[in-house]
């Protein structure tokens, strides 16, 4: 029985949240270790290795929407599965730092407009009724992508960093083959609204930009759970790096429910007033291991982050897509992006700064509590509004 079409523009857009994010970002947090002991870099270096990604994010989120009117979606889909499978392969390749430094600053660059122009590229073309389900099938992507970054990598890392980094890009190549070649480039053009409607069409900016506030704090409140994790538990607290990338698998099991509960959230709240319990559950989260690193603490911490990356990630979506209309969707999640690629940059690059610093990663996860807890607050004011 051949897909429906909401299932295959849910799959194709999985493919690109698991290429941008899953592979691409989280693929190298459990790989820092690995790194460090092989002499590729000093665990400095590859912490702002890490962060430069962010940076890369930053870029591709403020410049995705413009490139859409330039050359067109197809064209900034098709160059940017491209890229960032060529940037996998790149990795695979200990030519130095600044090597390594343009790739991963790149393949955050084509992350974040496979982001910001796949996504709403599926959603936009699915019925109203189908697009939970297709929701879910996308942002699943990140949570797959977490989840096989910390099963697969730990067992490919016993092989050597450069046989790691070439099975990812043996896998990704054919995903972005069959995403490309099966449904992205054949994407049928979106029905245009009248200029009738655009005129008519008001934005509660209030809201809005309580609800992406929010989500930019967010993207600072969850950098030390996404950048240092793994190599907190293995070297910090020296439990090794099976028993560190064993958490990154529980945080990853988390992911994979991310959008189900999300949506079963929102079914029951609406988005906005379930983005608010969300950010207050995960701030909780995060703060756990500044008072607890038992193994109980670190295994709910790992596993609810890991839940409310994706979860917060898809009720941001469905809070803005509730509040624009279809044609402003994508210049408004772009915006969102551009927000959350933003304070994840600065949070990232600050906590890189604070870690050489201190020498310890646990004031990082209080920094990032804090930063949560506004977000909650934002938030929460988002969802007393009437829209």
């Amino acid at each position: 029985m051949p897909m429906s079409s909401a299932t295959r523009l849910g799959l194709a857009g999985g493919v690109c949240t698991l290429l941008g994010i899953g592979l691409a970002r989280f693929a190298y947090t459990p790989l820092i270790p690995a790194l460090v002991e092989a002499h590729w870099f000093s665990s400095h270096a590859a912490a702002y290795l890490g962060a430069i990604n962010l940076l890369g994010y930053l870029i591709g989120a403020a410049t995705a929407h413009r490139a859409t009117l330039i050359v067109g979606v197809r064209a900034v889909l098709a160059a940017c599965l491209l890229i960032t499978v060529a940037s996998l392969y790149a990795c695979a390749l200990d030519w130095g730092a600044i090597w390594y430094g343009f790739w991963r600053l790149t393949c955050g660059i084509t992350g974040a407009m496979l982001v910001v122009v796949g996504v709403p590229a599926a959603l936009s073309r699915v019925a109203v009724g189908t697009r939970a389900y297709t929701s879910a099938l996308v942002f699943t992507g990140i949570g797959l992508g977490i989840m096989a970054s910390g099963t697969v990598v730990p067992w490919l890392a016993d092989f050597g960093v450069a046989v790691t980094w070439l099975a990812l890009a043996l896998v990704a190549t054919v995903l972005a083959g069959w995403a490309w070649f099966a449904v992205l480039g054949n994407l049928a053009p979106l029905p245009r609204s009248t200029s009738h409607e655009h005129a008519d069409a008001r934005l509660p900016a209030l809201a809005l930009f309580l609800v992406i506030a929010a989500y930019g704090l967010d993207a600072a409140g969850f950098v030390p759970h996404t950048l240092f994790w793994v190599d907190f538990i293995a070297r910090e607290l020296g439990e090794g790096l099976n028993t560190g990338s064993g958490y990154w698998v529980i945080f990853g099991l988390g992911a994979m429910c991310g959008p189900i509960v999300a949506g079963v959230l929102a079914s029951r709240l609406r988005f906005r007033p379930a983005l608010a319990l969300a950010l207050a559950v995960k701030t909780v989260a995060v703060l756990l291991p500044v008072f607890s690193t038992h193994a109980l603490a670190l295994g709910l911490s790992s596993f609810f982050v890991g839940l409310l990356i994706p979860g917060v990630v898809t009720l941001t979506s469905g809070a803005v897509a509730a509040l624009v209309t279809p044609e402003r969707q994508q210049q408004l999640w772009g915006w969102a992006t551009l927000s959350f690629a933003l304070s994840q940059a600065i949070g990232a690059y600050g906590m890189s700064w604070g870690f050489e610093q201190l020498a310890s990663y646990r004031p990082l996860f209080a920094i990032a509590a804090v930063a949560l807890a506004v977000a909650s607050i934002s938030a929460g004011a988002a969802a007393l509004r009437r829209v």
